[in-house]
């Protein structure tokens, strides 16, 4: 399972990169492992306000849908449209093509989010 240090992670297993006030989420590959072959991703919309913890996506695979929760609070400002088209990007690279949005939010609230090490030990491993 890959985990790049330089990212923060949230214990919903979303990822954010960025040190703010624009950041991009994705969720990470323990979770898209979990998830299996990802057929369609419901993306959140340009402009709308997200609340931390809230769902603002959903991820559809073979086995079940499940909601994606934004990491922190602010406003969604660019999606990966290449999504659309090729929803595997999230499995094949959960960390690159498969990112999922961008979102504009106060860069202090990135501090509640989890470092590598700690997101390794809600894993257990």
């Amino acid at each position: 399972m890959s985990l790049p240090t330089s990212l923060r992670y949230t214990s919903d297993h979303e990822w954010v990169s960025g040190d703010g006030p624009r950041v991009r989420v994705g969720i990470t590959d323990y979770a898209q492992d979990a998830l299996g072959d990802i057929v369609f991703i419901q993306l959140p919309t340009v402009g709308n306000s997200v609340a931390a913890n809230a769902s603002f996506s959903e991820i559809e695979s073979t086995k079940s849908v499940n909601d994606v929760y934004a990491p922190i609070a602010g406003v969604v400002v660019a999606v990966n449209e290449l999504l659309s088209d090729k929803p595997e990007l999230v499995n094949t690279d959960p960390y690159g093509d498969g990112w999922i949005c961008e979102i504009e939010c106060d860069p202090a609230d990135l501090a509640s989010l989890l470092d590598a090490e700690a997101y390794q030990l809600l894993l257990g491993h």
